[in-house]
């Protein structure tokens, strides 16, 4: 593993813990010649997963492309990227869990929704008012009245 400050070699494991119920190893490394300390994660390359989009292609699985869109929606929120990872982590997991090799990206902009409005409430706003597609101010409006009714009724 390189170091990603001075590209040295030379590193050692300091803390392995497993992520996911085992799915994932999340790995604290330590360079050996600058002594720069940084994560690593690892994951077993699962089974292809197919992407079905609206126009009916079809694409490779990308989890980068779920995280820009978490991000794009995050973007000047005060949210962690470790909880943007741990969100991602989980949209995958959801989606291969199923055992299905295609998945539409529909099902997969539900569940970064769902995840959003955990995360952030703002952020959840954002999102959904893309990808729902809000059409005007009305719509825009019952979707905020929606979430002032769950943080009212707190908890479940």
């Amino acid at each position: 593993m390189r170091c990603p400050r001075c590209n040295s070699e030379g590193t050692r494991v300091i803390d392995s813990r497993d992520l996911e119920a085992g799915s994932t190893i999340r790995r604290r490394r330590e360079c050996e010649t600058c002594a720069y300390r940084f994560t690593t994660y690892e994951r077993p390359e699962g089974s292809r997963l197919t992407v079905v989009k609206r126009d009916g292609s079809r694409q490779e699985f990308d989890r980068n492309k779920v995280r820009a869109g978490l991000m794009k929606a995050l973007e000047k929120r005060p949210v962690t990227l470790e909880r943007v990872e741990q969100a991602v982590d989980d949209i995958e997991a959801t989606l291969r869990t199923r055992g299905e090799p295609e998945v539409g990206s529909k099902e997969i902009g539900r569940l970064a929704t769902e995840a959003l409005r955990d995360i952030d409430q703002v952020a959840y706003i954002r999102f959904a008012s893309v990808y729902h597609a809000f059409e005007d101010i009305d719509t825009f409006k019952r979707e905020v009245d929606q979430l002032v009714k769950q943080r009212q009724a707190g908890p479940e």
